[in-house]
């Protein structure tokens, strides 16, 4: 099979005045499965439909393999995208809606029936296909809507958030079946999401992207663990990170970050600070499951609050911890007891917080 490695060079995709897709640079490695994460609104379905043929680019080239495919029209380029929105043929039965990619490539009827069957079992569509499009629910439409993509072998699959349309269950479903399904093709995919869940679970690596910018390019453990920015910081995780605004202190040789409410001695870090620090305001970032929570100071570092909102859900507990004018939660396990009001302190280590310049919201510790 041909390599299906696709890349990007800066890439630029305007509408009026608005620039959707700002000098994107981005590498697809042949067989890896890549997702453009990012709130509505930062270019990721915009790019996704420019690799397609689908718009065309302002500026920049596109490549899949080490061909060029500007000038190439949509079946030209062989890839296979699914929408948002499914679009199926109404007059089609779901099984003829499968086949159709098959029969158009002149597949003997066998193999198409084969591989129909195949599809439908992965997709759970089997006691379905003699049904026909208006029959069937919204999430039935969308799993034939994937199976009609992944029938056949194009070079690279895109997918523009293909599982909105499916209730929790079936998407926690559809996400595993999608993500073994490309492995054990061997293809490449390149999927849009909002949901950060389906990017971390799904994705070799993800393209966080907002407002046209590609933040951050990396596997789904570095972009948890080491955020590039403010904006990745507190895109990636759920709950998100908490943050909290704070101004540098020197003195007699220690540095401290004051936040009105605490001080915390971070000397550790001092000339990593003091040389990327651009002002003397910066913002601790923490996230709640790194958090420990108890009656008395668990690690070096730590702090006290109130606990404001308890929030039982199941196999745990968030409590909502009122900072000064600053709500900070944190995971804890369904039996710890908290009740509203207590002073509890909110302890963590030296691994498990950063500190962002808040001129540059870059991510110095």
């Amino acid at each position: 099979m041909p390599v299906a490695r696709v890349e990007v060079k800066g890439l630029v995709k305007r509408f009026g005045k608005i620039t959707a897709v700002d000098k994107l640079n981005l590498e697809v490695e042949d067989k890896r499965f890549v997702c453009l994460l990012g709130p509505s609104g930062c270019g990721k379905t915009t790019t996704l439909r420019m690799i397609a043929g689908l718009e065309v680019p302002d500026e920049g080239e596109i490549y899949i393999g080490d061909e060029m495919v500007n000038d190439l029209t949509p079946a030209e380029r062989d890839v296979a995208m699914v929408f948002q929105f499914y679009a199926l043929y109404p007059t089609l039965t779901v099984y003829d809606n499968l086949a159709f990619p098959l029969k158009a490539q002149k597949t003997s009827k066998s193999e198409v029936d084969r591989s129909v069957r195949e599809v439908a079992d992965i997709l759970g569509v089997t006691k379905i296909l003699q049904f026909k499009p208006d029959q069937l629910t919204p999430g039935e439409s969308q799993r034939v809507a994937i199976g009609r993509a992944i029938i056949r072998r194009p070079h690279v699959y895109l997918l523009d958030e293909p599982l909105t349309n499916l209730d929790a269950k079936l998407r926690a479903r559809m996400r595993a079946e999608l993500k073994r399904l490309q492995k054990e093709l061997g293809q490449t995919a390149i999927y849009v999401t909002h949901d950060q869940l389906e990017a971390m679970t799904m994705a070799d690596k993800i393209a966080v992207m907002n407002q046209g910018l590609l933040q951050e390019y990396d596997t789904p453990e570095n972009i948890y663990r080491h955020p590039n920015n403010l904006f990745v910081a507190g895109f990636i995780g759920s709950p998100a990170m908490n943050f909290l605004e704070g101004t540098l202190k020197e003195a007699d040789g220690r540095l401290s970050l004051d936040s009105g409410e605490f001080q915390l001695d971070i000397t550790e870090f001092r000339d990593l600070i003091l040389k990327e620090a651009k002002s003397g305001e910066v913002i601790l970032g923490i996230r709640p499951e790194h958090l420990s929570v108890s009656s008395k100071p668990s690690r070096k570092y730590a702090f006290q609050g109130e606990v404001y909102v308890v929030e039982p859900l199941g196999d745990q507990a968030i409590l909502d911890f009122k900072i000064g004018n600053t709500v900070v939660r944190a995971i804890v396990p369904p039996s710890f007891k908290a009740e509203v009001g207590n002073r509890l302190w909110l302890s963590f280590s030296k691994d498990d917080f950063h500190i962002v310049d808040k001129a540059t919201e870059k991510v110095i510790v």
